[in-house]
């Protein structure tokens, strides 16, 4: 993570916009592409809520489809101390590496107790997530690919790599911001400053969409408007 940790405070301004102003926001610092960023789509929220979870995510991949050659697989140590040393609040990342991600779960009901007891908030998968109304009162937002019945073999390796989930590039550390409509990562050079130009570009839409259902409505106005810099 290239920069120091966000303050409560620059938590708590990134809280106040949807994912869509995030995204409008982020573009106007011409730091990435356009089309990069964000999950494309196939990822859902389990739980839509007023507010958005904003997060630093710790990484790994996941396979669920296969027994292991012998024994059992081990839950793991090392991921509950990864996340505990994170900065917080922190977001699990899991990669469903698998032919057909989502065979099994790896997150339900006692693994989202483990994840909150820790001061990780979300989990994001491109794989399944399972027993959604005890996950719901526990306290963990999830997103995820697909819902199964089973954990099926589900278990966890790389922790801490670079991993790519429904098109979203994240790695250890990532800023992650995330609502009912998707997933996305917050460069860290610009973080603090995207409150602010989220607002200026809210209070713009605002005034498009009054201007709209007045009736003083007309499409010169409206072309005014529209090039008005934002």
């Amino acid at each position: 993570m290239a920069n120091a940790p966000l303050t409560a405070h620059e938590f708590e301004a990134l809280r106040q916009f949807d994912t869509c102003m995030v995204a409008n926001a982020i573009e106007t610092f011409n730091v990435r592409l356009r089309n990069t960023g964000f999950t494309n789509g196939k990822i859902r929220c389990m739980f839509p809520a007023p507010r958005p979870i904003v997060g630093y995510a710790v990484t790994g991949r996941l396979r669920s489809g296969d027994p292991p050659i012998s024994g059992f697989y081990h839950d793991r140590g090392d991921l509950w101390s990864r996340i505990q040393s994170s900065p917080g609040p922190s977001i699990l990342v899991l990669e469903d590496i698998d032919d057909k991600p989502g065979r099994g779960a790896f997150v339900g009901d006692m693994h989202a107790a483990i994840l909150k007891a820790l001061g990780c908030g979300a989990y994001v998968t491109n794989g399944a997530v399972r027993e959604l109304p005890s996950v719901r009162a526990i306290g963990i937002q999830l997103f995820a690919g697909s819902v199964a019945v089973s954990h099926a073999y589900a278990h966890i390796f790389d922790i801490g790599v670079p991993v790519t989930v429904d098109g979203m590039q994240v790695q250890t550390g990532s800023l992650l911001h995330g609502d009912q409509h998707g997933v996305l990562t917050i460069p860290d050079e610009i973080a603090t400053e995207v409150p602010n130009v989220a607002a200026r570009l809210q209070r713009c839409e605002k005034e498009v969409i009054e201007f709209c259902q007045s009736s003083d409505f007309s499409i010169a106005r409206l072309s005014e408007l529209i090039k008005k810099p934002h």
